[in-house]
């Protein structure tokens, strides 16, 4: 069940090159990242999994330009403002700020670029209402769901109409109902824009639903163990659907013993 069918056409959006990282605190070294290359195209979602701490986050930090690989490199091929490419980055906690209503931690990242204009505030609307928060604009975060909090995160990160994005298991608190609501809210975003999005889960149901491709990691140092096309057929942004294919079920299996045997 590993990938068989052709690359999505054209150049991809990001692409990581035999990427590595090593930390060195001055008396040892200490290899995270091994040798990780894969591709991520405009309209496709990929999910990355593996055991714990092998080192997700931190390839993430390396795509991402917040950590400096030790080896390989990163290559962008999408829009850039001041040689900076546009993406979102959006971590598992809401970081909201309490003090801030629902449209102002979305604008928090627009006020600082400068950019407070009519405009941006409509725009901030208009993402909320999109992700279902008609009518909480002007809600502070202690009055909202954590599945609505997590809701704010996703508006504030794409009201800079980021070309990729990247997922560091945004939706691993959330209950089940909530879940599949923002990841298929999520999806849509996705496929609809063509952006395109690199989740990091630890939910493997998580990544079959909502991945064109998942990634399995070994341990430390990583290297990509296995590489699984999900053909699920059906609407890929009716999370409920995918869980409910034929094919679903031996996905996950696949998957989840490539995971046992990286993990021993």
């Amino acid at each position: 069940m590993a990938a068989t069918k052709p690359a999505p056409e054209g150049a991809p959006k990001l692409s990581a090159r035999h990427l590595a990282l090593t930390f060195d605190d001055g008396r040892r070294r200490v290899p995270v990242i091994g040798d990780v290359s894969f591709d991520l195209h405009a309209g496709e979602v990929v999910a990355i999994v593996g055991p714990s701490g092998c080192g997700k986050t931190t390839m993430l930090n390396a795509v991402s330009g917040l950590l400096k690989p030790t080896g390989g490199e990163v290559t962008w091929n999408v829009a850039m403002t001041k040689r900076r490419p546009r993406i979102g980055y959006m971590l598992q906690k809401d970081l909201l700020f309490p003090w801030r209503t629902a449209k102002g931690n979305v604008m928090l990242g627009m006020e600082i670029r400068g950019d407070t204009g009519a405009k941006a505030h409509e725009k901030a609307r208009a993402l909320l209402d999109q992700l279902g928060l008609h009518g909480f604009a002007d809600d502070y975060p202690s009055t909202l769901s954590g599945g609505m909090r997590q809701r704010v995160a996703l508006a504030r990160t794409l009201i800079h109409d980021p070309e990729v994005l990247l997922l560091d298991e945004p939706f691993a608190a959330l209950d089940f109902q909530t879940k599949i609501l923002i990841e298929s809210d999520t999806a849509k975003l996705v496929r609809s824009e063509g952006r395109a999005l690199l989740l990091i889960t630890h939910d493997l149901e998580e990544a079959v639903s909502m991945a064109d491709r998942v990634i399995v990691l070994t341990g430390r140092p990583t290297r990509i163990k296995s590489t699984y096309t999900i053909e699920l057929g059906g609407d890929r942004t009716d999370m409920m659907a995918a869980r409910e294919s034929p094919d679903f079920a031996d996905y996950v299996r696949s998957i989840w013993r490539d995971l046992d045997v990286a993990q021993h």
